[in-house]
């Protein structure tokens, strides 16, 4: 099956120049086709609680930020708004255009410009707090932690913001093989320490205070004869469950650690480009295929996997009480249920891609559409 490849993060260059069109493509009609919408008898229905409007993402991946009832968005025109019950409590328009955002608590929300800054807003007002140049492009959401701004830019570094005036009080270097992708992976932030993954394959924790590397693991490790097939870089979140870690990574593996000793508990061989999620029992994986697929989260187990979204595109997913949603890039958000994969809802959004990983919120589920549509729905 043909793999869905990530943007990477250098020109490649004759093979993206040449047109597109079929005439001078021999293998256009042989190309793979999105899989039409599953037949579904829904036992659940994503109904709307609220829906609004930020602005369209462009090229960018928007990541809403949720703070108590309330999200925080933001858009490449840059725009920024922070929504209660899908009323704007404010609105601002930050220049340069955005490229990342948002991170946000309740005294701040954090967003990146196309000119290599980091803005700080007010939580409660929208008013600017400090600007911050770091001179470098930012593609993932800022985190925040207690005394400071973790900011990650497009060839991962990593700057400590101080988090009252934006200067930068550490900074974090390593080296980036040739070929990485070009969607930035999360970052946990938990106390005084921050856990992200790197391309290479390594999940790595830092001190916050001083941007000191604490311990690294490896999920998975480059193989192949060439830059392409030796890309193996952590997507999406690490997720933490008492005292596991796991994490996936593209053309590598999907692997659950014991952060009390390091030790790898299990490790699959799969593909993801987006990421996972978990529960109590099992880890919940969008592999690069388009496919969903749960593990058992103790022994790695395959327990399901659902293939027939194949080539539509899909987010990463969020394991929730009902089951486990994934948007896909016709604004489609599924819902499979969580002991068999099968699809027992489905909700429309605005017929815009949803390329970021759905959220909680409360007992719903939060999207932001690359249209621009943020809404919050409820499985009834």
């Amino acid at each position: 099956m043909m793999r869905r490849i990530p943007v990477l993060s250098v020109v490649l260059a004759a093979a993206l120049v040449l047109p597109a069109c079929s005439s001078l493509n021999p293998f256009a009609d042989a190309e793979p086709k999105m899989a039409p919408l599953p037949a579904l008898q829904a036992s659940t229905s994503l109904a709307t609680r609220w829906s609004a409007s930020i602005g369209d993402a462009g090229i960018y991946r928007f990541e809403p930020a949720v703070v108590g009832e309330d999200v925080f968005a933001a858009a490449e025109d840059g725009d920024v708004a922070r929504f209660s019950g899908g009323q704007a409590r404010w609105r601002v328009r930050i220049d340069g255009g955005l490229t990342a955002g948002v991170g946000a608590d309740a005294a701040l929300a954090v967003v990146a410009n196309s000119q290599g800054q980091v803005i700080a807003l007010d939580a409660g007002s929208g008013a600017e707090q400090w600007r911050a140049t770091i001179n470098a492009e930012v593609l993932a959401a800022p985190s925040l932690a207690r005394d400071v701004v973790v900011v990650r830019s497009s060839d991962n570094r990593l700057f400590g913001l101080d988090r009252k005036s934006g200067a930068v009080r550490w900074t974090y270097v390593r080296t980036t093989p040739p070929l990485t992708l070009r969607n930035q992976s999360g970052m946990l932030v938990e106390e005084s320490v921050a856990v992200t993954g790197f391309p290479g394959g390594k999940l790595a924790a830092f001190n916050l205070a001083n941007g000191g590397l604490l311990w690294e693991l490896t999920v998975a490790l480059p193989s192949g004869s060439t830059e392409l097939e030796r890309i193996a870089d952590v997507v999406g979140m690490p997720v933490v469950y008492r005292q596991n870690l796991c994490a996936a990574t593209f053309q590598g593996r999907v692997a659950c650690f014991d952060i009390t000793n390091g030790k790898m508990i299990w490790s699959r061989p799969l593909s993801s480009s987006d990421g996972i999620s978990r529960d109590v029992r099992q880890v919940y994986v969008t592999e690069d295929a388009d496919a969903v697929s749960a593990l058992d989260a103790f022994s790695g187990a395959s327990m399901w996997r659902q293939s027939a979204l194949t080539r539509r595109g899909l987010s990463a997913p969020l394991a929730i009480a009902a089951g486990v949603v994934v948007g896909d890039r016709e604004g489609y958000l599924h819902l499979l249920n969580r002991d068999t994969g099968a699809f027992i809802g489905r909700a429309d959004t605005d017929g815009s891609a949803i390329v970021v990983a759905p959220k909680a919120i409360g007992d719903g589920v939060l999207v932001q559409t690359r249209g621009g549509r943020v809404l919050v729905l409820e499985a009834r």
